[in-house]
């Protein structure tokens, strides 16, 4: 049981790591880190907007690093935030023309380095590695609001 515990968290951790490293370093050239890469490829799939309070569930942060991250980018001139009708709390978020640069330039980045990760996996092995960590994610996330069993 502890040789999985230790194998899995040791995975865990150091796909974390390598990939936050990768992302920085590609990153960089637009003065972001490796956490900005997550909400730019987000934010690209959205061409009419997203509030902040939708961007923060599909990455998965809370809305205070949501809100850092695109103060940070707005101040980069990647993102801006239009108001609907009059009322700016419920915003949109939207890539800018330079946003939308830097996150096409990412997701090409991107898909290079998760092609190049799995290098050797089959298809049946990629979609088999993808469900499994769907449902430990999800199961982990079930854990994590009810608490371990008794």
């Amino acid at each position: 049981m502890v040789d999985r515990f230790e194998k899995f968290s040791l995975a865990i951790f150091e796909i974390t790591r390598y990939w936050h490293k990768l992302a920085a370093e590609e990153l960089s050239k637009y003065g972001l880190k490796g956490p900005h890469a997550t909400y730019l490829t987000t934010l690209y799939r959205f061409k009419d907007g997203i509030t902040a309070p939708q961007l923060s569930e599909l990455c998965g942060k809370d809305k205070a690093d949501v809100s850092r991250m695109m103060s940070i980018m707005e101040e980069k001139g990647l993102v801006i935030k239009e108001s609907v009708g009059k009322n700016m709390y419920r915003g949109l978020l939207k890539l800018t023309e330079k946003g939308k640069l830097a996150a096409e330039q990412v997701r090409e980045r991107v898909n290079l380095a998760v092609d190049l990760a799995g290098k050797g996996l089959s298809e049946e092995d990629r979609e088999t590695f993808y469900n499994s960590l769907d449902l430990i994610s999800s199961n982990l996330r079930t854990l994590s609001e009810s608490g371990l069993p008794v």
